[in-house]
């Protein structure tokens, strides 16, 4: 992008410029009233409600009362599918977006009065959940009926908003093309749905009248727990000697870090691949929004320069040319340079956004594996309790929200920065530059040249002195050398480094400031010292996070939990004795003959499994205590007494 892109306004000198003719957009009314459509759609919706609940109690297999049948989906059920999921909550942001800025946020009340519009605002934020909840609810069910409905249900919301668009691709407001590119996420994620619900219908997943719900046995049967339990379980190949890494393993371990790959063994949580897949919708409705609300107002003005400009900028005392003509040029260039400044900047933050996401990501399931083999320490600063509380569901409740809300954030205050920061080196480093003028900076700099020579000799004199003087190195060890001279420099530079201190600390603001700004949008780490992070109120509500998913999906558990219940089966089918599943989740396979190495196998597998459970501190917390009190020298039950391990012996008594 240069400056030749731009076609500058025709003028002469006693006409003046030739502006553009002004393009005047008026109000559209499509044809597909948007407030009869939502008036039939939300009884529709309401009906459709009403024949899932009767679809759900005539089946035997559900669950019953009302909190069974009005949950829309297990959200801690790892194994279902994500898709329904995330195009509903990204169509929720979608029409969160819109409403905000929206001049009638309810679509039942047409120009309500500016004191009123706030509460109407409000009870928008709770309509447009119970619109949409019905999309979400037919892929909980997944029967025939569901599929039927929910197809039809998005071919109606879908149709209606092409329908809209198309009747009415121009509006008044901020942008003539806003509301048409804002619904493009909000139709991609409809035009999902609208083909999710009929292959669903088209492949006939139906079990005994209807499809699995979200059930808290859902997914138990699923091979995925005991894959992940094998994997970690398997004995790993011992590693060579570490070497230094060469620089290509470097660069390809730095990429893989802000990458995020799939693993056939991990299957991140529900509600964090929402907050992912809103978060990216978040980033493109800012995006659009920032470029819609300034661009075309530069335009604009750079537009609408006319030779009165000169007479303005006398005013204010700066005369930039005798020429008028050559004034208007200058300041065109200059509101050129400043759209350019801001698009670069909000380039800068949306990429920005997009690597902390995805570096958030990777984290997320460093920290869950972590977890869930137990290791606290390495996630926490401090010692935590996995058991789910109060706070915690709270806390994982509004995770998805509050990522979204943080990138936001983030990404206005990036841009406002970024933004500041181009154009001070655009107007005081590039353009005097390159036009020879205005060196405001430069004579600065030049005025003050013999403070800034001294603080460049004090910061040198140290390291050279250090390096040649004040380091010895005698059979392999490093020691200090010159010890009178090294306390004579340290005393003769105290004066100078009070100086080079107040520019190191300047320097350790603009660094703290750009860490956290760009770091603002990020909840899997905190923007304070570790032994302050609880206050930061993002990275705690992500440790609660955190709490409820390892407390309530932990892999291990329920795989557990699906053997017993594939043994219970198996036994109320067969009638007969219940076959041995304690050798580790089947890690060891059935064989016809008991050999003595198949039985140190099973033996070796059953303690490895007890030894997995017993020193996983997020089981620990879930497990009953003894009711007794620790004797001295003991533990506490559920942890692991290493010298009782290895040497059992027996007490005075006779007792274990």
């Amino acid at each position: 992008m240069n400056e030749s892109d731009y076609d500058y306004p025709d003028w002469t000198e006693s006409q003046g410029p030739i502006r553009p003719p002004v393009e005047v957009i008026l109000p559209c009314d499509p044809t597909a009233d948007d407030k009869l459509f939502h008036i039939c759609i939300a009884a529709v919706s309401l009906v459709v409600m009403l024949i899932l609940i009767v679809d759900r109690r005539q089946n035997p297999s559900h669950r019953k009362g009302v909190a069974g049948l009005l949950s829309p989906v297990n959200f801690l059920n790892q194994t279902q599918p994500k898709g329904v999921a995330l195009a509903v909550f990204g169509i929720l942001f979608c029409e969160l977006s819109v409403v905000v800025l929206s001049p009638n946020p309810l679509p039942f009340v047409r120009d309500p009065a500016p004191e009123s519009k706030g509460y109407w605002r409000i009870l928008s934020l709770f309509y447009y959940p119970a619109l949409y909840y019905p999309l979400l609810a037919c892929a909980t069910l997944r029967s025939q009926a569901s599929c039927v409905m929910g197809s039809l249900l998005t071919w109606a919301h879908l149709g209606v908003l092409v329908w809209q668009k198309a009747d009415c691709p121009k509006t008044p407001q901020i942008y003539k093309y806003y509301t048409l590119l804002a619904s493009v996420p909000q139709i991609a994620c409809l035009v999902f749905l609208s083909v999710h619900y009929p292959l669903l219908l088209l492949r006939g997943w139906r079990k005994s009248g209807a499809m699995e719900t979200g059930d808290a046995d859902e997914g138990l049967d699923s091979s995925y727990y005991k894959d992940y339990v094998k994997k970690i379980l398997k004995k790993c190949p011992s590693k060579p000697g570490t070497a230094k890494p060469t620089l290509c393993q470097r660069v390809s371990n730095t990429v893989r870090a802000y990458v995020y790959t799939p693993e056939e063994v991990f299957r991140i949580p529900v509600l964090l691949a929402v907050s992912v897949a809103v978060s990216f919708i978040a980033i493109y409705q800012l995006a659009l929004l920032l470029v819609s609300a300034v661009v075309p107002t530069l335009h604009i003005a750079r537009a609408g320069v006319d030779q009165d400009i000169a007479f303005v900028l006398a005013g204010f005392n700066i005369h930039l040319s005798d020429d008028r003509a050559e004034v208007v040029k200058i300041v065109v260039y200059y509101i050129w340079c400043v759209e350019v400044c801001y698009l670069s900047a909000m380039t800068l933050s949306c990429l920005i956004s997009l690597v902390m996401l995805m570096r958030s990501m990777v984290l997320h399931r460093s920290n869950l594996k972590a977890l869930y083999r137990g290791d606290v320490n390495n996630v926490y600063s401090h010692q935590r309790s996995t058991r789910p509380a109060r706070p915690a569901l709270v806390c994982w409740m509004g995770f998805t929200s509050y990522q979204a809300a943080l990138v936001c954030i983030g990404m206005v205050i990036q841009t406002i920065v970024f933004f500041i920061c181009l154009l001070l080196a655009v107007f005081l480093l590039l353009i005097p530059i390159l036009h020879g003028q205005n060196l405001i900076l430069f004579r600065l700099l030049l005025g003050t040249w013999p403070y800034w020579l001294t603080l460049l000799l004090v910061l040198i004199l140290p390291h050279v002195a250090a390096r040649f003087a004040f380091v010895k190195k005698d059979a392999g060890t490093i020691d200090l050398d010159n010890r009178s001279a090294l306390f004579l420099l340290t005393y003769l530079l105290f004066p100078v480094n009070v100086l080079v201190g107040a520019l190191l600390g300047a320097w350790r603001v603009v660094v703290s400031a750009l860490y956290n700004i760009v770091h603002l949008g990020r909840m899997d780490i905190s923007l304070l010292n570790r032994g302050v992070e609880p206050f930061d109120p993002g990275y705690h509500c992500y440790v609660h996070y955190l709490r409820v998913e390892v407390s309530q999906s932990h892999p291990v558990l329920k795989a557990f939990c699906g053997m017993l219940l594939q043994s219970i089966r198996k036994d109320s089918r067969v009638g007969q004795k219940m076959p041995d599943f304690e050798e580790g989740i089947q890690l060891v396979g059935p064989e016809k003959r008991q050999t003595r190495a198949a039985a140190a196998r099973k033996a070796r597998a059953r303690w490895l499994l007890l030894l997995t459970l017993l020193n996983n501190p997020s089981l620990v917390s879930c497990r009953k205590h003894l009711q007794r009190p620790i004797v001295d020298g003991g533990v506490q039950n559920g942890t692991l007494n290493h010298t009782a391990v290895n040497a059992p012996t027996a007490d005075a008594g006779g007792k274990d």
